[in-house]
């Protein structure tokens, strides 16, 4: 039987990871996408979604009163942990100040000295991640730890979000590589091969591997 962790990478393959070619919120492109909120708004993934991130929480035992990040791709993350572990409560970043009302960034659970846990759903340049943890601080939040459902491993990401995260440690549940490895393991078991010969993939020019329907290679074939 599949672990719950094993089932969450098997979602994140099959309902939000795509190849082809893709213009980044960061303004870089890229031969894939990761659209997480697909899973993490899906019922199976985010019963998945809660239990992974709070077995991992309870391992480094760091015990946060309350779990919260950026809206809104932590927002499904949030929920999914808050009701997961029955006694975690949760708060989300806004990107601005609203200009009504009292204006808060921080909406939800708001105790000034709590140990919280700031979670993404993908981690590029760890800009939005690292908003989250700067507002969180100055709100007066003890940042615990910090997490990511999918590490994109470019761009920098990890280290600018570990230098604005200390103490604190920063870990991803899964990389880029192992929801990429595991789409073309699924892809593998569903499409039979068929080779196409002195042929170059039509995305990347590498040699492509497939002709039906189009000339792909083993990265971009769908």
């Amino acid at each position: 039987m599949a672990s719950a962790r094993q089932e969450l990478l098997r979602l994140l393959a099959t309902k939000s990871f795509r190849l082809g070619e893709f213009k980044l919120s960061s303004g870089g492109t890229s031969d894939y996408y990761v659209d997480c909120r697909t899973t993490t708004l899906d019922a199976r993934g985010s019963q998945l979604t809660g239990q992974v991130f709070l077995k991992e929480i309870q391992k480094r035992k760091w015990r946060p009163r309350a779990i919260g990040g950026l809206t809104m791709g932590a927002d499904p993350i949030v929920v999914a942990v808050t009701v997961t572990s029955g006694d975690i409560d949760g708060f989300l970043v806004r990107k601005a100040e609203k200009q009504h009302g009292t204006g808060q960034r921080i909406e939800g659970f708001r105790e000034k000295g709590a140990h919280v846990v700031i979670v993404d759903d993908v981690c590029t340049t760890g800009a939005s991640t690292i908003q989250a943890i700067e507002v969180a601080r100055g709100f007066g939040f003890e940042i615990a730890g910090v997490m990511c459902l999918v590490e994109r491993e470019e761009a920098n990401g990890r280290p600018s979000v570990e230098k604005a995260a200390a103490p604190a440690k920063f870990i991803s549940i899964f990389t880029a590589s192992d929801v990429r490895k595991e789409h073309l393991r699924k892809k593998d078991k569903t499409f039979p091969t068929t080779f196409a010969v002195a042929a170059g993939c039509e995305l990347c020019g590498r040699p492509a591997i497939t002709n039906m329907p189009r000339n792909r290679c083993a990265v971009h074939r769908m």
